[in-house]
């Protein structure tokens, strides 16, 4: 098989279909599928020799292939090559999108956890009081995590005990959602809405009952659906926190 006439062929065709199956790339090149795969063991693989960026769903697909794969061995035994196959994607692809464990893990951290939900609600209603912005906060979490917790759970065991570059990828995400959260709540403080605290503090203690709750509830009874009982534990909060007026 002559490789650079399979690619000539595979590149005329992406030009008008950028999602052509390999079984068109092998007919426009007139050539076997099996005959393909011997040159190019994946589609991504042939996209690498045509130097083509990944398809679009490249990193979803990777990123759900990992999360399952983690779920089952953790993040220390991921095998990459197993990875790639099972994301259907060459290793080269793989690579270029997360040059190595500790990014896919900040992605990981960043997708399956609610932080970016968390941070687009604070941006977009800065200025909201706590007595409503906080139990929407809360929903929000809960909403975000009701289908995620076994592998919630095992994210934030690979946090607590990975190793440091691990631990430092997953810092960055944890860090800039909990600093946002403390800019918002030092903020509230600083009008006299809630009272004085280390704003950090402030953020841990109110986002850490709502994630024991959810991460206990398969183990005790559960008198609310998850989204009530997060309201009721963010206006249990809002409530111990508010300022007195004298």
């Amino acid at each position: 098989m002559d490789s650079q006439a399979v690619l000539a062929a595979a590149r005329g065709v992406l030009a008008d279909d950028p999602h052509a199956s390999i079984t068109k790339l092998a007919a426009a090149a007139g050539v076997s599928r099996a005959t393909l795969y011997r040159a190019f063991p994946s589609r991504g693989a042939l996209l690498d020799a045509l130097a083509i960026a990944p398809d679009p769903d490249a990193r979803a697909r990777i990123l759900a292939a990992a999360l399952e794969l983690v779920s089952r061995d953790g993040l220390r035994r991921l095998d990459m090559d197993e990875l790639s196959a099972a994301a259907g994607v060459s290793r080269a692809t793989l690579y270029r999108l997360f040059p190595g464990k500790s990014q896919l893990f900040a992605d990981l951290v960043r997708d399956a956890t609610p932080f970016a939900a968390v941070l687009d609600l604070l941006a977009r209603e800065p200025d909201s009081v706590p007595a409503v912005m906080l139990p929407r906060l809360a929903c929000t979490v809960a909403s975000a995590i009701a289908d995620r917790l076994g592998i919630i759970r095992t994210l934030i065991f690979e946090m607590t005990s990975g190793d440091a570059e691990t631990r430092a990828a997953a810092a960055h995400v944890f860090g800039g959602a909990f600093a946002a959260l403390a800019r918002y709540l030092g903020g509230q403080m600083a009008a006299g809405r809630l009272r004085a605290m280390p704003p950090l503090l402030a953020a841990q203690s109110f986002v850490g009952p709502l994630m024991m709750h959810a991460l206990t509830r398969p183990l005790l009874p559960a008198d609310l659906p998850l989204e009530e009982a997060a309201t009721e534990l963010a206006q249990a909060w809002v409530r111990g926190m508010t300022a007195q007026r004298p």
